[in-house]
C-alpha cells in the first residue's frame, strides 16, 4: 500500500502493519496516525485478513507522540488542542483494535512509550525482544494519561503497578514485563519476528469468528457484573454454534483428525 509511514504487508493470512518512522522512534505525526487508522479499516474489511501483527521499523517500536509539532503552538502563544486531538487519533486507534474482530500480536523490538505503550497493551498479545522496554511517558512531560493506559494497563499489571509505572515514570526491562504480565512471551531480537509470525500463521489458520467472539466477551467483561457476562457468554455461543468453523471442528473431532478452518 502507498503509505509514507507504515509498510504493509500480507502473507498466509496475516497482515503486517510496521511502523515506519525510524529516525523519529515510530513517534505519531498526522500522517501516521492517519495511515494507521486506513490500515486498520483495511484489516478490518479484508477477510483474507486472519491475524495482524503490529510492529516498529528500526530499534524501537513507537515513542508515543511525536512532540517537536507541539513547539510551535508554544512559540505562538497558543494551547495544544489535546482532548480534540486524543479522541480523534489514539482513541480511535485503541478502540479499532480492541473492536476489530482478529487477533493482533503486537512484536515488540523496542521501546514503546506513551501512545506505543498504549497500543502495545490495546492488543491481545504482546511478543517483546530481549532489548525492548516499556515506559508511561507521560508524567515526563507533565500530561495525564493516554491512549486507554489508563484503562488497559491497571487490568494486564495490576493496580499498584500501573500506578507506580504512571507516576514514577519508571522503564521497564522486557524480563521485568515478562514478570509483571505486561508481555506474553520475550525473544532474543534475531527470533522476535519469526516466532511471532509463526505464532501469528497459527492463529490465522484458527476459527477467526470464535477468536472474534472471544474478543467480543472479553471486552464486555472487563465492564460488567457476573450475572451480565454469562448472559452475554450465552448470547455468543448462540452465535458460535450457528458457524461453519463450529461443525468443522466437531467433526474433526469425532473423525480425529485437525480441523480445516475458513474463519465462517
Amino acid at each position: 500500500m502507498p503509505y509514507s509511514t507504515l509498510l504493509y504487508e500480507q502473507h498466509d493470512g496475516v497482515a503486517i502493519l510496521t511502523f515506519n518512522r525510524p529516525d523519529k522512534s515510530n513517534a505519531f505525526d498526522e500522517t501516521m496516525i492517519a495511515e494507521t487508522l486506513d490500515a486498520l479499516k483495511t484489516i478490518a474489511r479484508d477477510a483474507n485478513v486472519r491475524a495482524v501483527v503490529l510492529t516498529g521499523a528500526g530499534k524501537n517500536f513507537c515513542a508515543g507522540q511525536d512532540l517537536a509539532p507541539l513547539l510551535e503552538y508554544y512559540r505562538t502563544g497558543q494551547n495544544v488542542p489535546f482532548a480534540e486531538h486524543v479522541r480523534k487519533s489514539y482513541n480511535a486507534i485503541v478502540s479499532q483494535i480492541r473492536t476489530i474482530e482478529k487477533p493482533f500480536i503486537a512484536a515488540l523490538n523496542g521501546a514503546a512509550a506513551g501512545a506505543g505503550l498504549g497500543i502495545a497493551c490495546a492488543c491481545d498479545l504482546r511478543h517483546a525482544s530481549e532489548h525492548a522496554k516499556f515506559r508511561m511517558a507521560f508524567v515526563g512531560i507533565a500530561l495525564a494519561p493516554d491512549s486507554g493506559t489508563s484503562f488497559l494497563l491497571p487490568r494486564l499489571v495490576g493496580w499498584g503497578r500501573a500506578l507506580e509505572m504512571a507516576i514514577t515514570n519508571e522503564t521497564l526491562d522486557a524480563n521485568k514485563a515478562l514478570q509483571y504480565g505486561l508481555v506474553n512471551r520475550v525473544f532474543s531480537a534475531d527470533e522476535l519476528m519469526p516466532k511471532t509470525m509463526e505464532f501469528a500463521r497459527q492463529l490465522a489458520q484458527a476459527p477467526t469468528r470464535a477468536i472474534g467472539l472471544t474478543k467480543r466477551a472479553f471486552n464486555r467483561a472487563l465492564t460488567c457484573d457476573l450475572e451480565t457476562a454469562l448472559e452475554y457468554e450465552a448470547v455468543l455461543q448462540g452465535i458460535a454454534g450457528r458457524t461453519s468453523d463450529h461443525r468443522e471442528g466437531v467433526q474433526a473431532f469425532i473423525e480425529k483428525r485437525m480441523p480445516r478452518f475458513t474463519g465462517q
